[in-house]
């Protein structure tokens, strides 16, 4: 048994003193998208510091809980708070929480972030849903030694986001009124935000939103064979040539502000999910 393995077993062994559930469906929330865990009919919270193996959450605004309830009456397992490369912690610790999940039962994974717009026609507050993703952020979670136990050595990327699941939450949004778009998220270290120039180059390659986070959880979920829907709060408008100094308090409030609607798209979306995953 690899270190890996062995680190997972050790924190679904504990998780499972906590709570027999299997759920089908797990949800990592973002940067100011905490509201979707009020909807949630809670089971069980453990507290990640309670958890073998798992990080501690850093980050303002992300509260280090995992939370096994019910959602629109389906099983789900909710990370409140989630884990960046910037904080110091490796891809494989960033992502360990994805591998405990794929262990307990899920299948079917929604990601959620807040990010920067770069795509002209994306104002602040818009919903991207993520339908591909570049990774620069010069590492990633795979490196090493392969467990065939988890995944593939060389996992397929052609639909790291399921165009299903993206079709699905297009339906759904569009029967609410609320606006959406589709556009490809990048991913970059951080801590810092980007200067004109790269704002410039991330557009030049076909990023239409920029951030911190998503795409290593999402390698991992595609290496463990799970279906992935991602979604982007664009919080900022991060056009080179008119380019204002971004503040944080601003970020997390655009965040807050269209939490609830993207709240209600993902709470319909797990409502109709089909009953072999999210029954």
């Amino acid at each position: 048994m690899t270190e890996l393995r062995k680190q997972i077993k050790e924190a679904v062994s504990f998780l499972r003193t906590k709570t027999g559930m299997q759920p089908p469906i797990g949800i990592i929330l973002g940067t100011g998208l905490g509201g979707l865990a009020k909807e949630i009919t809670p089971e069980v919270i453990v507290d990640y510091g309670d958890i073998p193996h798992f990080p501690i959450a850093t980050v303002e605004s992300h509260h280090g809980k995992l939370i096994f309830g019910t959602l629109a009456g389906k099983r789900v397992v909710a990370m409140q708070g989630r884990f960046h490369y910037y904080e110091g912690y490796t891809m494989q610790q960033v992502t360990f929480p994805v591998r405990v999940m794929k262990i307990l039962g899920v299948s079917t994974l929604l990601i959620s972030n807040a990010a920067g717009g770069m795509n002209p026609q994306f104002s602040r507050g818009t919903i991207m849903i993520i339908a591909d993703h570049i990774n620069l952020l010069g590492d990633n979670p795979l490196i090493g030694p392969n467990d065939e136990t988890l995944g593939p050595r060389f996992p397929d990327m052609s639909e790291p986001y399921s165009k299903e699941l993206v079709r699905l939450a297009e339906d759904v949004a569009l029967q609410m009124k609320i606006r959406t778009e589709r556009g490809v998220f990048v991913a970059v270290p951080g801590p810092n935000l980007e200067t004109r120039a790269e704002y410039r180059f991330l557009r030049l390659i076909g990023a239409d939103a920029v951030g911190m986070s998503t795409v290593p959880e999402n390698i991992v979920t595609n290496h463990m064979g799970m279906k992935v829907l991602g979604f982007s709060i664009i919080t900022d408008e991060c056009f080179p040539d008119a380019l204002q100094p971004a503040n944080v308090a601003d970020i997390i409030a655009v965040a807050n502000r269209t939490e609830p609607h993207l709240t209600a798209i993902m709470k319909a979306v797990v409502e109709r999910l089909p009953a072999e995953r999210g029954s």
